[in-house]
């Protein structure tokens, strides 16, 4: 059986997307939605549970290179708790270290500078949280 999950990379003024199949254990990046002081359009997200049905989701847990903690940190755990209140889906939050660096490295290699706007980094950052968490199931 196929689930489908959503990724959300957590930002105060962006959160990247991405949607993937556990059945092909690939990611896809979606539209970053913005957020105003970490506060996203929920009804941006709900339209996302509508058209994708997810059976799981995932938000990228900012940490610091050795592992603690950063200031963001409680904020995307408080995000990760209003989308398993509003939409009753289990939420895992997963280890994003370096996936903002990896995203932007990737998109320059497609394109350089002009690939490297925030939105798209965002999206791609939650494509390789996706990426990295689907790696580490099995």
């Amino acid at each position: 059986m196929s689930d489908t999950l959503l990724c959300f990379d957590f930002g105060e003024k962006s959160i990247g997307v991405a949607v993937g199949q556990s059945i092909t254990r690939t990611a896809s990046p979606l539209a970053a939605l913005k957020a105003n002081d970490g506060i996203p359009d929920w009804q941006l997200i709900a339209n996302l549970y509508a058209e994708w049905l997810p059976t799981k989701i995932i938000v990228g847990m900012p940490l610091n290179m050795d592992g603690t903690e950063q200031p963001i940190s409680a904020r995307a755990k408080k995000f990760g708790d209003r989308l398993h209140g509003r939409f009753r889906k289990p939420v895992e939050l997963w280890d994003e270290r370096l996936s903002t660096v990896d995203a932007k490295a990737e998109l320059f290699e497609l394109g350089g500078y002009k690939k490297l706007e925030k939105g798209k980094i965002d999206s791609v950052s939650a494509c390789l949280i996706l990426q990295s968490w689907f790696d580490n199931q099995y």
